[in-house]
């Protein structure tokens, strides 16, 4: 069994593309029967993330590569995830 891949997730409270970002995550994660472990950071309250990443939320990363800002692109996710367990 492989580990886990790690999605990080800049997000902010009561952001709505935050949400569905991570519902698209878990949808890709499901559909692909691959694990991830999903960190989601805030960044209210922050000053030096919210200097990097003002209202350009949701960012995510996957192994530290950028993966998505704003969207995610579900095809682009599975082919990401399916690299990084083979």
């Amino acid at each position: 069994m492989t580990e886990p891949v790690t999605i990080t997730v800049y997000s902010r409270e009561d952001c709505h593309l935050c949400g569905v970002a991570l519902n698209r995550i878990a949808s890709v994660s499901e559909e692909t029967a691959i694990a991830v472990d999903i960190e989601e950071i805030q960044i209210d309250g922050d000053p030096e993330l919210e200097a990097e990443y003002g209202e350009r939320v949701p960012v995510g990363y996957v192994d530290g590569e950028l993966e998505f800002t704003y969207t995610v692109d579900t095809d682009a996710l599975a082919a990401t995830l399916r690299a990084a367990v083979e």
